[in-house]
Protein backbone atom coordinates (compact mmCIF):
# COMPACT_ATOMS: atom_id res chain seq x y z
CA UNK A 1 0.00 0.00 0.00
CA UNK A 2 0.95 3.56 -0.54
CA UNK A 3 2.02 5.70 2.44
CA UNK A 4 -0.20 8.58 1.26
CA UNK A 5 -3.31 6.42 1.60
CA UNK A 6 -2.35 5.38 5.14
CA UNK A 7 -1.52 8.91 6.31
CA UNK A 8 -5.15 9.97 7.15
CA UNK A 9 -5.61 6.84 9.26
CA UNK A 10 -2.36 7.42 11.12
CA UNK A 11 -3.33 11.04 11.86
CA UNK A 12 -6.76 9.92 13.08
CA UNK A 13 -5.31 7.28 15.41
CA UNK A 14 -2.77 9.79 16.75
CA UNK A 15 -5.50 12.38 17.47
CA UNK A 16 -7.60 9.77 19.29
CA UNK A 17 -4.57 8.77 21.36
CA UNK A 18 -3.88 12.39 22.36
CA UNK A 19 -7.53 13.04 23.29
CA UNK A 20 -7.83 9.95 25.48
CA UNK A 21 -4.49 10.74 27.12
CA UNK A 22 -5.61 14.26 28.12
CA UNK A 23 -8.94 12.92 29.38
CA UNK A 24 -7.12 10.38 31.55
CA UNK A 25 -4.93 13.13 32.99
CA UNK A 26 -8.01 15.18 33.88
CA UNK A 27 -9.64 12.18 35.54
CA UNK A 28 -6.49 11.45 37.55
CA UNK A 29 -6.24 15.08 38.68
CA UNK A 30 -9.90 15.06 39.78
CA UNK A 31 -9.43 11.79 41.67
CA UNK A 32 -6.33 13.17 43.39
CA UNK A 33 -8.24 16.33 44.35
CA UNK A 34 -11.06 14.25 45.84
CA UNK A 35 -8.53 12.16 47.79
CA UNK A 36 -7.15 15.37 49.35
CA UNK A 37 -10.50 15.98 51.06
CA UNK A 38 -10.61 15.69 54.81
CA UNK A 39 -13.33 16.44 57.38
CA UNK A 40 -13.64 20.19 57.82
CA UNK A 41 -12.55 21.02 54.27
CA UNK A 42 -14.72 23.35 52.20
CA UNK A 43 -15.88 22.02 48.83
CA UNK A 44 -17.97 23.07 45.83
CA UNK A 45 -20.18 20.47 44.22
CA UNK A 46 -20.58 20.17 40.46
CA UNK A 47 -24.00 21.79 40.95
CA UNK A 48 -22.37 24.90 42.46
CA UNK A 49 -23.27 24.34 46.13
CA UNK A 50 -20.68 25.18 48.77
CA UNK A 51 -20.49 22.91 51.81
CA UNK A 52 -18.16 21.56 54.50
CA UNK A 53 -17.03 17.92 54.50
CA UNK A 54 -18.14 16.05 57.63
CA UNK A 55 -17.45 12.39 56.82
CA UNK A 56 -15.77 10.58 53.96
CA UNK A 57 -16.90 7.09 52.94
CA UNK A 58 -15.65 4.80 50.23
CA UNK A 59 -17.86 6.20 47.46
CA UNK A 60 -19.81 8.88 49.34
CA UNK A 61 -19.17 12.11 51.22
CA UNK A 62 -21.35 13.59 53.96
CA UNK A 63 -21.52 17.36 53.56
CA UNK A 64 -22.84 19.96 55.96
CA UNK A 65 -24.73 22.32 53.64
CA UNK A 66 -26.04 24.53 56.49
CA UNK A 67 -25.50 24.44 60.26
CA UNK A 68 -26.98 21.14 61.39
CA UNK A 69 -28.09 20.09 57.87
CA UNK A 70 -26.18 17.11 56.48
CA UNK A 71 -26.50 15.58 53.02
CA UNK A 72 -24.84 12.55 51.46
CA UNK A 73 -23.24 13.02 48.04
CA UNK A 74 -21.27 10.78 45.70
CA UNK A 75 -17.55 11.55 45.66
CA UNK A 76 -17.80 12.17 41.93
CA UNK A 77 -20.16 15.09 42.59
CA UNK A 78 -17.38 17.14 44.23
CA UNK A 79 -16.27 19.72 41.67
CA UNK A 80 -13.52 21.45 43.65
CA UNK A 81 -11.81 21.23 47.02
CA UNK A 82 -11.26 24.76 48.32
CA UNK A 83 -8.65 26.01 50.73
CA UNK A 84 -9.93 27.58 53.96
CA UNK A 85 -9.26 31.19 52.92
CA UNK A 86 -11.12 30.87 49.62
CA UNK A 87 -14.03 28.98 51.22
CA UNK A 88 -14.47 31.63 53.94
CA UNK A 89 -14.24 34.43 51.39
CA UNK A 90 -16.95 32.90 49.19
CA UNK A 91 -19.33 31.54 51.83
CA UNK A 92 -18.96 34.00 54.69
CA UNK A 93 -17.70 37.02 52.80
CA UNK A 94 -14.81 37.24 55.26
CA UNK A 95 -11.49 38.65 54.16
CA UNK A 96 -8.31 38.49 56.20
CA UNK A 97 -6.68 41.19 54.09
CA UNK A 98 -7.49 44.49 55.80
CA UNK A 99 -5.07 46.50 53.66
CA UNK A 100 -7.54 46.86 50.81
CA UNK A 101 -8.02 50.56 50.05
CA UNK A 102 -11.54 50.44 48.72
CA UNK A 103 -13.68 53.46 49.51
CA UNK A 104 -16.55 52.96 51.90
CA UNK A 105 -19.90 53.78 50.37
CA UNK A 106 -22.39 55.34 52.82
CA UNK A 107 -25.83 53.79 53.27
CA UNK A 108 -27.63 57.11 52.83
CA UNK A 109 -27.01 60.40 51.10
CA UNK A 110 -27.02 62.49 54.30
CA UNK A 111 -23.31 61.98 54.86
CA UNK A 112 -22.57 63.24 51.34
CA UNK A 113 -24.01 66.72 51.96
CA UNK A 114 -22.01 69.41 53.67
CA UNK A 115 -23.07 70.33 57.20
CA UNK A 116 -22.65 74.08 56.54
CA UNK A 117 -24.78 74.13 53.39
CA UNK A 118 -27.98 76.15 53.66
CA UNK A 119 -31.03 73.99 54.03
CA UNK A 120 -33.89 74.63 51.66
CA UNK A 121 -37.51 74.02 52.51
CA UNK A 122 -39.14 72.03 49.76
CA UNK A 123 -42.60 71.95 51.31
CA UNK A 124 -45.39 73.75 49.45
CA UNK A 125 -46.69 77.07 50.69
CA UNK A 126 -50.44 77.16 51.24
CA UNK A 127 -50.58 80.61 49.61
CA UNK A 128 -48.70 79.51 46.48
CA UNK A 129 -50.44 79.77 43.12
CA UNK A 130 -51.35 76.24 42.10
CA UNK A 131 -51.71 75.43 38.44
CA UNK A 132 -54.43 72.99 37.43
CA UNK A 133 -53.15 69.47 36.95
CA UNK A 134 -53.55 67.65 33.69
CA UNK A 135 -55.98 64.73 33.89
CA UNK A 136 -54.55 61.81 31.93
CA UNK A 137 -57.39 59.41 32.72
CA UNK A 138 -60.04 58.29 30.28
CA UNK A 139 -63.04 60.50 29.90
CA UNK A 140 -66.58 59.11 29.85
CA UNK A 141 -67.54 61.61 27.18
CA UNK A 142 -67.33 60.29 23.60
CA UNK A 143 -65.20 62.27 21.16
CA UNK A 144 -65.65 63.46 17.58
CA UNK A 145 -68.80 62.72 15.60
CA UNK A 146 -69.99 60.27 18.23
CA UNK A 147 -70.55 63.16 20.67
CA UNK A 148 -73.20 64.49 18.32
CA UNK A 149 -74.95 61.14 18.33
CA UNK A 150 -73.72 60.20 14.86
CA UNK A 151 -72.48 56.70 14.24
CA UNK A 152 -69.19 56.18 12.40
CA UNK A 153 -69.60 55.90 8.64
CA UNK A 154 -68.45 52.29 8.44
CA UNK A 155 -70.55 51.16 11.42
CA UNK A 156 -67.53 50.45 13.57
CA UNK A 157 -66.46 52.21 16.70
CA UNK A 158 -62.91 52.83 17.93
CA UNK A 159 -61.05 49.72 18.98
CA UNK A 160 -63.04 47.20 16.96
CA UNK A 161 -61.23 45.04 14.48
CA UNK A 162 -61.76 45.86 10.85
CA UNK A 163 -61.32 42.31 9.53
CA UNK A 164 -63.86 41.08 7.05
Amino acid sequence: MNLVTLLPFIVLIGAMFLMTRSAKKKQQAAAQMRNEMSPGTGVRTIGGMYATVKEIGEDTVTLEVAPGVHAIYAKNSIGAVLDDEEYNRIVHGATDDLTIDTPVVPDDASSLTEADAPKTDLSKDADADETPKLDLGKSDEPKGDESKGDEPKDGKSDGEAGAK
